[in-house]
C-alpha cells in the first residue's frame, strides 16, 4: 500500500490540526507524519502569543494535547528549519512538506520617529511576557505613560498588561522574572489609539469587557469620540457583536472617569478613537516623548478622511499593534508585500511564474495572513489538506522514508532535539513549580533549561 511521509514545519495549532484532519480523511494509502518545531514546546502562538491571563483561549491546548498524545504523530521540538535541517534534508525523506509557521513578526507603521528608542513592537513585548526562550529576561518599562496603537485584540492584550496590576496577573501562568518587571513598573496611564470609530473597532467584545473589569484601573472615554454617522448607527443595528462593544463602551462614559474626570484608581487607560497616528515625537537622546495624531471622521464610505486637526499626547514609551507578518523560510517561496508564502489553496507556487511548486504546501497565517481565530484554522487546514491527498502524483520520490532517518540525521548533526515525552516532562515540571504558590505553572523560559527538563 501507497504510503505519504509527510513532514509540518510548525507545531502550533495549525500544523496539529493540519496533522489531525489528514489522519481522519478518507485515502487509500497509509499516513505517516513528522512535526518539526524550532522551539522545544509545542502549541506555537497558543503558548507564546496569548496574554497569560486568557486561561479561556489558552484552553485550546487541551485540544491540541488530545491529538499529540494519540501517538501517531512524531513531533521534533528544538529544530530550525533552515539551519538544523534543510529542505533538501526533507526532500530525501518525505513526499511533502507542510508549512505551518505563522506570522511572529510585527507589521511595520511608516510614520517619522517609529525606530527611537522607546517605541516597540507588540510581538517582542507578547514574547517577553509570555517567556518566549528567544528574547531577553528584561522589559525596560520606565515610563509612567505610555502609548499602545492598535484597535485589534493584540492591543488591548498590550494595554491591558501594561495597566493590570502585577499581583492579579498571579494566579495565571505568568514567568517568573515578568512578574518581577511588571510589578516594579510606572506606568500609571495607558493611551491606546484608533484611526477609526467605536462602531469600527476589530477587537472582540470579551476582550473589551474584560478591561473595564481590572481592579483600580479607570477606564477613561471622550463623548467627542461618539458622534455616530449612519454608517456607524447602521453598523450598531444590524451586528450583535458591534452591538455589545458599543453598549460596554456606552456603560464607560457614565463612569467618573469618563472624558479624564473624577475617577480614583491609581492607573487609568485611555481610548482614543478617530486617531491617526502621524509622528513619534523625540527628546533630546532619541528617545519617545509625545505621539502627535490627527483628528479623523468618517468618509462617508467605510474609511476616514483627515481633519487637519493635530493633537500630541506625551508619553515615554509606544507600542504598535498594527498586525503581524510572516518571516521567509530558506529555500520557499515568499511573498514579501504580504508576508505569506505564495499559494493556491495552500498548495504553494513559484513567486514569478505562479505555477506550482509540486510538493510544498502552506496553511494557517503563513499560507492566508494574520487574521482568523481558531476555527479558520481548520478550516484552512482542510483545504489544504485536500490539496496534498489529491496530489499523489505529483510527491516526492524520497531516498530514505524510514523512520530512523530522521533522529540518525539530527543526531550525527549534534542537534539535541525534544520528543512529546520530553514536552509531558516539561509541562509537568511547569505546573509542579506553580502549585506551592496556587498557581497554574510557572513557564520555564530558558531555552537551555527547557532542553535540560524535557531530556531528563
Amino acid at each position: 500500500m501507497t504510503k505519504l511521509r509527510l513532514a509540518i514545519v510548525g507545531a502550533g495549532p495549525a500544523g496539529i490540526y493540519a496533522a489531525d484532519i489528514l489522519l481522519k480523511t478518507e485515502r487509500s494509502f497509509d499516513v505517516s507524519i513528522d512535526l518539526f518545531e524550532q522551539l522545544p514546546a509545542p502549541y506555537g502562538l497558543v503558548r507564546y502569543g496569548v496574554a497569560p491571563d486568557h486561561p479561556r483561549i489558552k484552553g485550546v491546548i487541551g485540544a491540541l494535547r488530545e491529538v499529540l498524545d494519540r501517538g501517531d504523530i512524531r513531533i521534533f521540538g528544538n529544530v530550525r528549519f533552515g539551519e538544523d535541517i534543510t529542505l533538501d534534508d526533507l526532500k530525501r525523506h518525505y513526499n511533502a512538506v507542510l508549512f505551518a509557521t505563522g506570522a511572529i513578526r510585527d507589521a511595520d507603521l511608516a510614520i517619522p520617529g517609529i525606530d527611537a528608542e522607546g517605541s516597540f513592537g507588540a510581538a517582542d513585548f507578547v514574547s517577553w511576557f509570555d517567556g518566549h526562550p528567544d528574547v531577553p529576561r528584561t522589559w525596560p518599562l520606565t515610563s509612567s505613560s505610555v502609548g499602545v496603537i492598535g484597535n485589534g485584540n493584540v492591543a488591548l492584550d498590550v494595554s491591558r498588561i501594561l495597566a493590570k496590576h502585577a499581583e492579579d496577573l498571579l494566579p495565571t501562568e505568568i514567568p517568573q522574572n515578568v512578574h518581577e518587571v511588571l510589578e516594579a513598573s510606572p506606568v500609571t496611564d495607558v493611551h491606546v489609539f484608533g484611526r477609526r470609530g467605536p462602531a469600527q473597532v476589530k477587537f472582540t467584545p470579551l476582550e473589551l469587557r474584560e478591561l473595564g473589569e481590572l481592579r483600580d484601573v479607570d477606564m477613561v472615554v471622550y463623548d467627542e469620540d461618539f458622534d455616530y454617522d449612519e454608517a456607524s448607527k447602521a453598523a450598531i443595528a444590524s451586528n450583535k457583536q458591534v452591538k455589545v462593544i458599543d453598549r460596554v463602551l456606552q456603560q464607560w462614559r457614565t463612569r467618573p472617569s469618563a472624558n479624564n474626570a473624577g475617577g480614583t484608581a491609581s492607573r487609568r487607560l485611555h481610548l482614543h478613537f478617530w486617531a491617526k497616528p502621524l509622528e513619534v515625537k523625540t527628546d533630546a537622546e532619541g528617545r519617545v516623548a509625545a505621539l502627535v495624531y490627527e483628528r479623523t471622521r468618517p468618509d462617508g464610505q467605510g474609511g476616514v478622511a483627515g481633519t487637519g486637526e493635530l493633537r500630541e499626547v506625551p508619553m515615554g514609551q509606544l507600542y504598535r499593534a498594527v498586525g503581524y507578518f510572516g518571516s521567509p523560510l530558506p529555500g520557499v517561496p515568499f511573498d514579501e508585500k504580504h508576508g505569506v508564502i505564495p499559494n493556491h489553496e495552500g498548495q504553494v507556487l513559484h513567486e514569478e511564474s505562479n505555477e506550482r511548486f509540486p510538493g510544498l504546501y502552506a496553511t494557517g497565517w503563513i499560507k492566508r495572513g494574520p487574521v482568523g481565530l481558531i476555527g479558520h484554522t481548520k478550516s484552512d487546514a482542510m483545504e489544504t489538506v485536500q490539496h496534498i491527498v489529491n496530489d499523489q502524483g505529483s510527491w516526492w520520490q524520497p531516498e530514505d522514508p524510514s523512520d530512523e532517518a530522521i533522529p540518525a540525521l539530527l543526531a550525527e548533526r549534534g542537534v539535541i532535539w525534544t520528543d512529546l515525552e520530553g514536552w509531558h516532562r516539561l509541562d509537568a515540571h511547569e505546573i509542579a513549580l506553580g502549585q506551592p504558590h496556587g498557581r497554574a505553572r510557572v513557564k520555564v523560559v530558558p531555552r537551555d533549561e527547557m532542553v535540560r527538563i524535557s531530556r531528563d
